[in-house]
């Protein structure tokens, strides 16, 4: 699985956002593209795709920004890579035996990512990215 630019940036603005807590305030383009090393103009464009998917919602104003339109625990990677690049492509068919048996491999390492991706929630990524406290 090739995974875009447009997708990671994605990926990173949806953690960037489930980092925050409901009650404080939305977070604003300029800071995720700060934070983050992602182009304002390319973060607007994601943010857009993503706000059509239900995933973030926005607040006009001064006090304006993004937040998650749902609960992290909600938001699966998978709903978030589909919103950019859309849904996974079908494999090309073909009536050559060796080609339909390596079609039936890719098809099966397709599902087996897709799983993966849909199980994994934004929760337990934000979760992984959270620094730990030690306690000696």
């Amino acid at each position: 699985m090739k995974i875009s630019a447009k997708a990671e940036y994605a990926c990173l603005a949806i953690l960037a956002l489930a980092r925050r807590r409901p009650v404080d305030p939305p977070i604003r383009i300029r800071e995720i593209s700060e934070g983050h090393g992602i182009p304002e103009r390319y973060l607007v464009q994601i943010l857009l795709q993503l706000k059509g998917a239900g995933l973030v919602a926005s607040t006009r104003g001064a006090s304006g920004g993004y937040r998650l339109a749902r609960s992290p625990a909600s938001i699966s990677l998978g709903e978030v890579l589909t919103a950019i690049d859309g849904p996974d492509s079908p494999p090309r068919e073909s009536s050559r035996p060796a080609n339909q048996v390596l079609a039936s491999v890719w098809e099966d390492v397709r599902i087996a990512e897709r799983a993966v991706l849909d199980k994994t929630t934004i929760a337990q990524l934000a979760e992984r990215t959270l620094p730990h406290e030690w306690v000696i």
